[in-house]
């Protein structure tokens, strides 16, 4: 690392934006850095396998699961600008004990927690919202992800990266072996076109005709109707998949199917869709449901709603959406 490299509190405190926001943006920045060394410790620190709890979305916990969510709620409701939190792992809000907070945090702890037994790729996801008061209800987070001030995830991965965006744009920064988070990525954008794609393939079968015939399409190569040939990428890790993606392109789909055919999709629109919309956005990607309705413009209706996603490189999610 170069000593001219910008630190991200230096980042932060040049930000165009309330004091109470900037707050917030450290605390959850410390707080993945802490998260990171968990992870890393893994068997040795007694954090892999189950813990035997189920959360909310009827899941068996993974013992980090447990431990990062409890590190991220105590930190954040312990910040004065924050007025509550919600999360994944948690059944309902949880109000800031101080009641002074201008600001509302939704995360998913760990994303793809299922890979850390086998040592890939996991992350952070975090969201923020402006409180309409210093006491809110779940009401008060019922907000479309246009209403975000702020998104970032943290990878943990051989690096540990903190990809953040305040609409300004999106940065990374990678965690240095002194603590640090150094700016590496100053101005992360998302490629138009692509031969990249991420689906999980084994479900097939139970997607729509449409999805089916798409991926159809992209399968067959240059001797089919795109006239290229892809390549098929998945982590099982939405936080990874994504950050693929704004690396050097590529679309993450993960369309409703027929075995729960009640339930639109299986991400949740407050921890993963909302936020990595957000940071897709401004990387001059495009984030949608279906293809064409922004998944920002979706007005949640639930704390744990799910959603189909279809995101990544413009001209890919409108041939999505063209079929």
């Amino acid at each position: 690392m170069t000593a001219d490299r910008t630190r991200l509190d230096a980042h932060i405190a040049a930000l165009d934006a309330p004091e109470g926001l900037k707050t917030v943006l450290t605390v959850a920045a410390a707080t993945c850095a802490n998260i990171s060394k968990v992870v890393a410790g893994g068997a040795l620190a007694g954090a892999l396998g189950a813990s035997g709890q189920i959360n909310v979305q009827d899941e068996e916990q993974k013992k980090l699961d447990v431990m990062t969510n409890d590190m991220l709620t105590d930190a954040l409701l312990a910040c004065p600008a924050v007025a509550g939190v919600a999360s994944e792992e948690m059944d309902e809000v949880q109000p800031a004990p101080h009641s002074t907070g201008d600001y509302l945090v939704l995360f998913d702890p760990l994303d793809g927690s299922s890979n850390i037994d086998i040592n890939a790729m996991v992350g952070t996801i975090i969201s923020v919202l402006k409180s309409a008061t210093p006491s809110p209800t779940e009401a008060d987070f019922m907000q479309p992800g246009r209403n975000q001030v702020a998104a970032l995830y943290a990878l943990y991965g051989p690096q540990t990266m903190l990809v953040l965006t305040t609409g300004a744009g999106v940065k990374g920064f990678t965690l240095s072996n002194d603590g640090d988070w150094i700016l590496t990525h100053d101005a992360i954008a998302i490629s138009p076109d692509t031969k990249e794609f991420a689906i999980n393939m084994s479900n097939l079968r139970h997607w729509s005709q449409p999805v089916q015939t798409y991926v159809g399409d992209l399968l067959k190569g240059d001797e089919g109707p795109r006239g290229k040939n892809f390549n098929m990428r998945w982590v099982a890790a939405m936080v990874a998949d994504v950050h693929r993606i704004l690396m050097r392109g590529g679309v993450f789909l993960y369309p409703w199917d027929s075995r729960e055919p009640n339930k639109p999709g299986k991400l949740r629109l407050m921890y993963e869709g909302n936020p990595m919309a957000f940071l897709v956005e401004q990387a001059g990607g495009k984030a949608t449901t279906d293809g064409t309705q922004p998944i920002l413009d979706v007005q949640p209706e639930h704390l744990h709603q799910r959603i189909p996603v279809a995101l990544g490189s413009a001209n890919e999610i409108d041939a999505y959406a063209g079929v």
